[in-house]
């Protein structure tokens, strides 16, 4: 399966096309940004798809993220996906990022619980917690980090994202502290496009993932218009 990955929700503009037949990503691309990937993530795909010498039309799928994480940003990739998937008629799935970040680690088998963690600002944090095989501790939220500390009674947790450090400094004193705090600013797109592959159209649609209102609403039902390239 050819899979094209689009992540844009945090502080980075990725793509990367998975070929999971041959177990390995065959091109990718990340930009570390706050603001600016709508005029970044098109010529970055076409760049990523020139490397890993595949069509549009070859593509068996896309992924891309659904946030939570900046407004403005995951709708880029919303539209992108959108775009393509319409472009080259393929299906196209969303993944969460606060699962996106969790998945290298569950992968590990490890026994350590998983916090992923995202700056929600205003004292807040998105943040979701499974346990080391990805059983559901907490189901995603947003909530003030003072309330997302209470995950510390699952034991030493492994935190990730980009408000892992956060968590981290402000972690219970008198609760185990934190087995390792990976601060990514943004999820690996490699595990993007994997949990791309790993999940169904129907289940996974690609559709925003806030938890919470945006602070600036655009008109209903509307997404910013970005460039369609042509199927071959």
């Amino acid at each position: 399966m050819l899979i094209l990955a689009i992540d844009t929700a945090l502080d980075a503009c990725a793509a990367g096309v998975l070929d999971s037949d041959a177990g390995k990503l065959i091109a990718q691309e990340s930009q570390a940004m706050k603001r600016g990937h709508a005029e970044a993530l098109m010529p970055l795909i076409a760049r990523v798809m020139k490397e890993a010498g595949v069509a549009f039309a070859s593509l068996d799928r896309i992924a891309v993220t659904t946030g939570p994480g900046s407004f403005t940003g995951l709708r880029v990739g919303l539209s992108a996906a959108r775009g393509i998937a319409l472009a080259a008629n393929k299906p196209v799935v969303g993944l969460t990022t606060l699962t996106a970040y969790a998945a290298p680690i569950v992968s590990q088998n490890g026994e350590q619980p998983v916090i992923s963690a995202i700056d929600a600002r205003h004292d807040q944090v998105y943040f979701q917690a499974v346990s080391g095989d990805g059983g559901s501790l907490i189901r995603p939220r947003v909530a003030p980090i003072e309330e997302a500390l209470g995950a510390s009674r699952f034991g030493a947790s492994h935190l990730v994202g980009n408000a892992a450090k956060i968590l981290a400094d402000r972690w219970p004193a008198d609760a185990p502290p934190p087995f390792k705090v990976d601060a990514q600013p943004a999820p690996d797109i490699a595990w993007v496009a994997w949990l791309g592959a790993a999940v169904s159209p129907d289940s996974a649609p690609p559709r925003p993932f806030y938890l919470r209102a945006p602070d600036a609403k655009p008109p209903k039902d509307s997404l910013p218009k970005a460039p369609q390239p042509s199927a071959p």
